[in-house]
């Protein structure tokens, strides 16, 4: 076996192969996808809608931008943001997962909404559009999910034109102490039992808890987002820092 094959990351808690975690996700994506949306209102008892619209309303998009949502699955992203580039703009919804990828092109053809997006299959590791392509690329509770995370913002920050900015919401550290007790109680307690009762699929479920865990927290984001080469770099946390947006700017 070659020192390659040897190589191993983890996926939840679990060490695996570097080369089964894609393969891994991509099962666990394909499980949840037809209930990704109710799902994720019961999880969050609807918050990471509120935490969604704040990402866009925050994001800079304009008319006439062009906006790379990565990790785009069901559409909830994209749909926002394409009201906000308008006609003139584009948004293209990137998603690894063909079944993710399907269910948000199904969801937002069925409100109307084509004219100024396209729906491509993609792995944020290895983007297929050339150097400065968008004005801004965003990736919403999807960054965790990737194998090389480093090498995905390098990516990132390489299709970004000149003053073009990337914007990561994702799960990180609760900053409030007397929180994290019922934070883990929830995570690794409710979270598998909603998915059995709900979506017949607890695995599923307990892997998205633990890879929200093993996601590096606030600053060490931060870093990975300046060895990139994204400047400016800072961070908001939301709801006492369940969530908190990255943002970071090619100069």
């Amino acid at each position: 076996m070659s020192e390659r094959d040897e190589r191993t990351t983890h996926f939840g808690y679990r060490e695996v192969p570097v080369a089964d975690k894609q393969r891994l996700v991509g099962e666990v994506f394909s499980s949840v996808a037809g209930d990704y949306d109710r799902m994720n209102d019961l999880m969050s008892m609807g918050v990471h809608r509120l935490w969604k619209r704040h990402f866009v309303a925050t994001s800079g998009a304009r008319p006439g931008h062009r906006v790379l949502d990565l990790a785009g699955g069901t559409g909830d992203i994209a749909a926002l943001l394409a009201r906000r580039v308008g006609d003139p703009g584009l948004v293209v919804l990137g998603d690894i997962n063909d079944r993710m990828l399907a269910v948000g092109r199904d969801r937002l053809l069925d409100r109307g909404i084509s004219g100024n997006v396209r729906f491509a299959r993609m792995d944020a590791q290895a983007l297929p559009f050339p150097d400065g392509s968008f004005d801004l690329v965003t990736i919403a509770f999807g960054l965790r999910n990737v194998t090389d995370k480093a090498l995905a913002l390098r990516e990132m920050h390489r299709v970004l034109r000149p003053g073009g900015s990337v914007r990561v919401l994702e799960f990180s550290q609760v900053q409030a102490p007397p929180l994290k007790p019922l934070y883990d109680l929830y995570s690794f307690r409710v979270l598998p039992w909603l998915g059995a009762r709900v979506a017949g699929d607890a695995d599923s479920y307990r892997y998205l808890a633990e890879s929200i865990r093993r996601h590096p927290g606030q600053e060490d984001l931060a870093a990975l987002m300046r060895e990139a080469g994204l400047e400016r770099v800072e961070w908001r946390n939301l709801s006492a820092g369940i969530v908190a947006i990255h943002s970071g700017v090619r100069l």
